[in-house]
């Protein structure tokens, strides 16, 4: 199952679990660069208790995890193309609602 991870040092991690969990209906809808039109990405249910969290996709999930100064997320997808959908979609909606702390959000396989 293609796995990526991504390390984004914040000391608003919390924050940033809570409102990517909260606001998982407007990360649905991505299409991906060269993906056929009829492939997207759909969000299925989210669930935040403290420092972890879930979002189910129709085609993957990721997993959340807060500290006090990094927000890791691993996302995995039943193919390298939903999880590219899954990793455009979180990027920009982290990219968005963390605008202010100007986010960086850097992808790298895992194993």
């Amino acid at each position: 199952m293609p796995t990526a991870e991504a390390r984004i040092r914040t000391d608003r991690a919390n924050r940033y679990l809570d409102q990517l969990c909260g606001h998982t209906a407007r990360i649905g809808g991505h299409h991906h660069h060269g993906a056929d039109t009829a492939t997207a990405l759909v969000p299925r249910r989210a669930e935040a208790t403290g420092t972890d969290g879930v979002i189910e996709f129709d085609r993957g999930r990721c997993t959340l995890r807060a500290t006090a100064d990094e927000l890791t997320l691993r996302a995995e997808a039943d193919e390298a193309q939903h999880l590219a959908l899954i990793q455009d979609a979180l990027t920009d909606r982290l990219r968005l609602i963390g605008r202010r702390d100007q986010l960086t959000v850097t992808w790298t396989p895992a194993h």
